[in-house]
């Protein structure tokens, strides 16, 4: 199911806030109550993770024009009708201590551009030395902010990067600070996640339906002309304006998960704009939203059974003592949760409910810092009390404990991958599709073949690739990681086929992406190729 992809940002913050938590003496004076990590996507307070009027308020304007003094466009091959976009001067200022921020306009409609605008927020990381460029950096999602991920530049990219480029992120459309695309409340939201994910009864599935329901047609009466317009071609779009704005003649961008796909969106509207592109943890654009479900459950499974592998191996496993026993806990504890949820201390939220034992247990997956606070969490859940489980979950929505959420990412997924993969007449037979997915994840397969909000969504995409072959575009360092749970290593395999500049980095070992979180191998390959532009042989195996 499309809304587990984990943008690199948050699994960033979630290691940095599972490894401040394996530290504390477990029991009820370490228990989270609240007073620990915030699971904000950079692991500081929503205070310290930045004041959104820095970059301007984002949202749509009845502009016809960008804002800001003109300029001779950077490119004299600009699209026609976007001129002044492509030469608009990008008024840099100081923000949140060392950084610097800005506001870049965008047509809210390309068919359209005379019409309304939406301004996106930037954020960019000046380079500590001589600058020979910007790299821009996308964390994925989709719905991550990739002003927050800049902020966190250090841990982004090596010193040897940031020596030599400006980092620069930005929220995209529908994103965060620009032009947020909001449905539900946060209590709403707390119902959506919280809600049984696996209906049994007829009841169970109306309800589950009418829930799918009142969430699109939230999308669509909240934000009627966003709705429509938060595509991954149009973010894609953006990008290119943004590269102008910056001065440069060819994008230099890392992108990671979702990022890979709308790095290869680009690549495929732009190749002869594409300079050194990064894609870390990729996915296959070219599937549909079925076959993006069925390749992640397939990837939980295969990492599910990695942690239970380790768990069992350690001694003294909640799950048990063997990995075939272990692995069968996981549901049937999930199966206890739905008939009788736990107790939370500290939360607005008082219950562990089915649906947030999942999300608690998904999320350690993507990095194996969290597999030890998953097996205390577990432990903690056999004596009664669900709050550490609890926390976990709000690591994975970028949530607090007072019931808020940091960013709409949760929102912003479904609004971007309805559009990028709608809904398929494949995905009309629950039954048959159900199937399926217990096939490839007997542990989750039942999970992630839930009914989505795309069989409502109010609006279509506007513009489709159908070529993403790219090329004409220089060469394109794709990695892939062997046990990657969110974006299954075939899919990289997959992207550096279709790329016909595509080159293949594979990265043996378990979590989501490779880059910053592995080994030398990788990051000397990826950190040649920015610095210097020496291409990794294509196959390397690290």
């Amino acid at each position: 199911m499309s809304r587990l992809h984990t943008p690199r940002a948050r699994l960033v913050a979630v290691a940095a806030s599972l490894a401040l938590l394996a530290g504390c003496q477990q029991g009820d004076d370490a228990s989270p109550d609240g007073t620990g990590p915030s699971g904000n996507q950079d692991g500081t307070s929503a205070e310290e993770a930045g004041d959104r009027g820095e970059t301007g308020e984002a949202g749509s304007s009845a502009s016809s024009a960008p804002a800001g003094t003109a300029r001779p466009p950077a490119d004299e091959d600009a699209p026609e009708g976007l001129e002044d976009f492509y030469g608009q001067e990008l008024g840099w200022s100081s923000c949140e201590g060392s950084f610097e921020c800005a506001g870049l306009m965008v047509p809210l409609d390309y068919q359209d551009p005379g019409g309304a605008t939406i301004e996106l927020a930037l954020l960019r990381s000046p380079a500590v030395g001589q600058a020979q460029g910007s790299l821009v950096v996308n964390p994925g999602g989709p719905g991550a902010s990739g002003v927050d991920y800049a902020m966190l530049a250090p841990m982004v990219v090596s010193a040897e990067v940031r020596e030599v480029y400006d980092v620069v992120g930005f929220d995209p459309r529908g994103v965060a600070r620009s032009a947020p695309i909001e449905c539900f409340t946060d209590e709403q939201m707390d119902t959506l996640l919280g809600a049984d994910p696996t209906p049994e009864t007829p009841e169970e599935e109306a309800e589950s339906r009418e829930l799918m329901q009142q969430f699109a047609a939230a999308c669509a009466e909240n934000a009627p002309e966003l709705v429509g317009h938060v595509s991954t071609v149009e973010a894609a779009r953006d990008m290119d304006i943004l590269r102008s704005a910056l001065g440069d003649d060819q994008l230099a961008y890392l992108g990671a998960s979702y990022g890979t796909f709308l790095g290869a969106t680009y690549a495929s509207l732009f190749p002869e704009r594409v300079g050194r592109l990064v894609l870390d943890g990729a996915i296959d654009p070219t599937i549909s939203g079925l076959e993006v479900g069925l390749g992640q459950a397939e990837g939980f499974e295969r990492a599910t059974r990695a942690y239970v592998e380790d768990c069992v191996a350690g001694g003294d496993c909640p799950l048990g003592d063997d990995v075939d026993t272990a692995m069968a806990a996981i549901p049937a504890f999930l199966d206890d949760l739905d008939a009788t949820p736990l107790p939370v201390r500290g939360d607005v939220v008082e219950e562990l409910t089915e649906g947030w034992g999942m999300y608690g247990i998904i999320v350690a997956m993507y990095d194996q810092a969290g597999w030890p606070i998953l097996s205390q969490a577990f432990a903690q859940a056999q004596e009664g009390d669900g709050t550490m489980l609890m926390f976990l979950a709000n690591l994975y929505a970028s949530r607090s404990s007072d019931g808020s959420y940091d960013g709409n990412g949760m929102q912003a997924i479904y609004a971007v991958n309805c559009l990028d993969r709608p809904a398929g007449e494949e995905e009309l037979d629950p039954d048959a599709v159900l199937e399926q997915f217990e096939e490839v994840s007997p542990t989750w397969g039942r999970y992630l073949a839930g009914e989505g909000a795309c069989q409502y969504w109010p609006a279509e995409a506007q513009e489709t690739i159908e070529d993403y072959s790219a090329s004409d575009a220089d060469p394109i360092v794709v990695i892939g990681t062997t046990r990657d749970p969110a974006t299954p290593y075939e899919w990289a395999v997959s992207l550096a086929d279709i790329l016909d500049p595509g080159v293949l980095v594979s990265f043996d070992g378990d979590g989501h992406t490779a880059y910053g979180r592995s080994n030398d191998c990788v990051q000397d390959a990826v950190d040649s190729y920015l610095v210097e532009g020496t291409v990794p042989e294509d196959g390397l195996n690290c």
